[in-house]
């Protein structure tokens, strides 16, 4: 849900704006930003939050919005790109969207010492507003996604998203524990957004949430989900647990701690967290003030906001976003690229669609399917990338007998790629995936044999001459059977020779036209037909007669010549 501390002290409604500063120092209007691709017209928008899971309120299901999703992450600059995805999600009306827009302002001016902004600038980035109700429904991404350079030289791309807040008047269990699941699945970092203590039920509900992960650590035997990090708001008992880290570390061990006599239902929940998630941390947070929490005109400036969570704030931020800190989002063991991130949101949007939550088995076979799409995607990327440079664009023609052994070679290479990555599911499972690349491989093979026969001038005439083959020969029945006096013979050589000039003048002027190409098409159709199953039939067995009549006389000859010596011998 997005929605600042603002929202949970009943503030009006905030249009969302975008300063200069927060959309970066080449920020552009959207009036003055249409320009020209090379190939096509491309829009760009202003930076701003942009919708890749819908809710639909009348079924209860959720939607994804792949061309909003591929728009964003499969950016020519980024998509290669090892992704973080921080995700902050919590009940509704706790000040999720807040929180984010402070991420925006850190990831937009991180380098310098002020980035939290000035006391007079208003909050801005991710939609929120005041009020009781929800205004986020389903999943946003904020729609830029930024680039950073970390302290090992790396370059990783890094999301920012924010969920439908859990536990409003319209949405069932299965909608929060959907939206909950969905984000934790896909982020590195999950931001469990808690107001004033870490209740039981808080606890009980993040059981529920992640219980498809703890079923299918069980099968995988590996921790399905990251890193969570516990985020108390309003804390206010800083003298029993201090501010920020170490305090809410203090915090955690001790809410998260089994106990001997504890009951077992408060011990399988804790052991199910720990189960689930590869690190835990937590952050106490200062209440915002109550500037913030009565001030009706409130819009996020820093100058109604207490100093106590200004000065906190500006150590989880960093915490959760400097280049140093960054989590990379890893499934099964592998590091997710953005063009990677989509196919997993993919898989797993589909195991959501139906009306019951899934039995937690799905969302590993999900997993498998997405991780092993993923593996044949980057398989057939290094084929195609290596048959390009053999015989793509304009390189000039390659013997067949060459191009079937480059595709063999780079087969094999796109193959042990496959293998060499880490997959979830079991050898069966990946197998299938195998035999699928290598089916997909032949198929792309195919095109390139005809791209490449395309290239080869010979090729491109063999319709033509198969047509003027067909004239020729009608021609010379015709009048060797009108002479004959086989008059319908020779009428119906006369129209069938007709016909093939017919076909092919039409056939040089859809080549020189471009127009009427499916009838260019029928016509080299049937003639590779004519060539294939008469013409070279024939003439194959035309040079096979001659030549095996050569190898008769020459046999014949040399027996001859060996009986004339012999009987000369004899005589002499």
């Amino acid at each position: 849900m997005a929605e600042g501390d603002a929202a949970r002290y009943g503030q009006p409604v905030e249009l969302p704006r975008l300063q200069p500063a927060l959309a970066g120092e080449n920020y552009v209007d959207a009036e003055d930003n249409a320009f020209l691709d090379l190939d096509d017209e491309v829009v760009t928008q202003k930076p701003g939050p942009i919708q890749i899971v819908l809710a639909h309120e009348d079924d209860h299901n959720f939607e994804l919005d792949e061309s909003a999703l591929e728009k964003v992450l499969l950016q020519e600059h980024i998509k290669d790109l090892n992704i973080v995805v921080v995700s902050v999600a919590g009940a509704f009306r706790k000040g999720k969207s807040f929180l984010l827009d402070f991420m925006l302002r850190y990831m937009y001016n991180q380098n310098s010492s002020s980035w939290i902004g000035g006391n007079h600038d208003p909050l801005t980035g991710f939609t929120w507003r005041g009020g009781c109700e929800r205004e986020t429904t389903g999943i946003q991404v904020w729609n830029e996604v930024f680039v950073i350079d970390k302290p090992d030289g790396t370059k990783v791309a890094v999301l920012l998203m924010d969920t439908q807040g859990a536990f409003d008047s319209q949405s069932t269990i299965k909608d929060c524990a959907t939206v909950f699941a969905l984000s934790t699945m896909t982020s590195s970092v999950q931001v469990y957004n808690l107001s004033q203590n870490i209740q039981e039920d808080d606890l009980q509900h993040l059981q529920l949430f992640t219980e498809y992960g703890r079923l299918a650590m069980e099968e995988i035997y590996q921790k399905p989900f990251q890193t969570l990090m516990f985020l108390i708001r309003d804390w206010s008992y800083p003298y029993e647990h201090p501010y920020g880290l170490e305090g809410g570390k203090q915090f955690l061990e001790k809410r998260l701690q089994v106990k001997l006599h504890q009951h077992e239902e408060l011990q399988n929940v804790r052991r199910h967290i720990h189960s689930c998630f590869s690190n835990l941390g937590c952050f106490l947070l200062p209440h915002p003030g109550l500037k913030v929490a009565t001030n009706p005109s409130f819009d996020g400036r820093l100058n109604d906001i207490d100093e106590d969570f200004k000065k906190e704030l500006q150590n989880l931020v960093p915490l959760l976003l400097a280049p140093e800190n960054l989590v990379e989002k890893e499934i099964s063991g592998s590091k997710v690229t953005c063009r990677d991130l989509v196919q997993y949101f993919k898989a797993y949007i589909k195991i959501y669609q139906g009306e019951e939550l899934p039995h937690p088995k799905s969302m590993l076979q999900a997993t498998a399917e997405a991780n092993n799409l993923a593996a044949v995607a980057g398989a057939k990327d290094t084929y195609n990338k290596g048959m390009e440079q053999v015989c793509g664009g304009d390189k000039p023609y390659i013997a067949p007998a060459d191009l079937e052994r480059k595709h063999q070679e780079l087969k094999e290479v796109a193959i042990k790629q496959f293998r060499s990555v880490k997959k979830m599911g079991g050898e069966e499972f990946c197998h299938r995936y195998q035999d699928q690349l290598e089916e997909e491989l032949d198929d792309i093979y195919a095109n390139f044999v005809k791209h490449n026969d395309g290239k080869n001038i010979f090729y491109a005439a063999r319709t033509p001459a198969t047509l003027f083959a067909v004239m020729f020969a009608m021609y010379i029945i015709s009048g060797l059977t009108g002479f004959l006096g086989m008059v319908s013979i020779a009428t119906l050589c006369n129209v069938v020779t007709g016909l093939a000039l017919a076909s092919l003048c039409t056939w040089a002027y859809v080549k020189y036209s471009g127009e009427f190409r499916e009838v260019g098409t029928l016509i080299d159709q049937l003639a590779e037909v004519l060539w294939e199953q008469v013409i070279k039939p024939l003439g194959d067995n035309f040079i096979e007669d001659t030549m095996r009549q050569s190898v008769t006389n020459s046999l014949k000859a040399g027996l001859t010549e060996q009986m004339s010596q012999h009987a000369r011998l004899k005589t002499d």
